[in-house]
């Protein structure tokens, strides 16, 4: 495997690259960023493992969607090539790219217990290489929280070590996203030892956690941060708990260019499409002007 460098050893030099996006420190900049790109998981807009996220996608003017591996239902059907090519010829009708791939189902049914959760992971390696993304989120909540659970941890470690691999070869980034600290998922990540190990940064969770999410963010910085949710919990972008103008300054500061998810930011009471485009004007609003 690739190995990586360890994060608290790890100095950052002038030159740095993350996901093949090259930044500068924030003094250096002689040209503006390139705007940034907004998409929605497709389980946020009610259309959860469904071709019909694309079209709901296009109503509210969204740029891709994160688009989930399947449920235990259909048995992960984005496994199918029939299935990819669906997806594929779905995107390419309305102009919504696929911007990520999710496997939300590891929250109950966990990747830390369950063996037969490694067969998918392997696969949602192949699937978004077809599909022309670079980035899978592992998700480890509900009951595949790693809080207080070190023979958790050290059976994720195990698997993510037997899986990388793979990921490497087909440039995927396999992404944790957890209750966890920026610190502990960096653990994870030098234990692993392998480049395409990432963290998915959701910004909501580790607000509510009570993380300082700018330091967070400039330890993780590119290196580390493959792919950002915006997500409030009941309010909007903006309303909410969240700092999202300083947000967008620190990822300025650490050159993040890649995708913004949204997800949650619905209040009570409110239909999701207009929640949704309000949600996105404040995003283009802030991190694009």
């Amino acid at each position: 495997m690739t190995q990586v460098t360890p994060r608290r050893t790890f100095i950052r030099q002038s030159l740095g690259i993350g996901l093949g996006v090259l930044f500068l420190p924030t003094a250096l900049k002689a040209k503006p960023l390139i705007p940034f790109s907004f998409g929605a998981c497709d389980w946020s807009i009610g259309q959860t493992a469904s071709l019909n996220a694309f079209e709901t996608a296009k109503i509210i003017g969204l740029d891709g969607i994160q688009v989930s591996l399947g449920t235990t239902k259909d048995n992960m059907h984005l496994r199918q090539s029939d299935m990819q090519e669906k997806y594929l010829r779905a995107s390419r009708s309305t102009g919504v790219k696929i911007a990520s791939l999710a496997i939300g189902e590891l929250n109950e049914v966990p990747y830390k217990s369950e063996g037969h959760t490694q067969e998918w992971v392997h696969d949602s390696i192949d699937v978004a290489k077809a599909l022309g993304c670079k980035v899978v989120l592992l998700a480890f909540f509900g009951k595949g929280d790693l809080r207080n659970d070190p023979e958790g941890k050290k059976e994720v470690i195990r698997k993510l070590k037997e899986v990388a691999p793979k990921a490497e070869r087909q440039d995927v980034f396999l992404a944790v996203e957890s209750w966890l600290s920026a610190e502990e998922h960096l653990d994870i990540i030098e234990k692993v030892g392998s480049s395409h190990v990432r963290v998915y940064y959701d910004v909501a969770n580790a607000t509510s956690m009570g993380y300082d999410i700018f330091q967070e963010m400039r330890l993780l910085g590119t290196d580390y941060i493959c792919e950002v949710h915006a997500k409030e919990n009941g309010q909007l972008l903006g309303k909410g708990e969240v700092d999202f103008v300083k947000v967008r300054n620190v990822l300025d500061e650490i050159g993040y260019r890649n995708w913004i998810i949204l997800e949650g930011a619905i209040p009570n009471g409110m239909e999701m499409t207009e929640a949704y485009r309000k949600n996105l004007k404040f995003l283009h609003q802030t991190f694009n002007t």
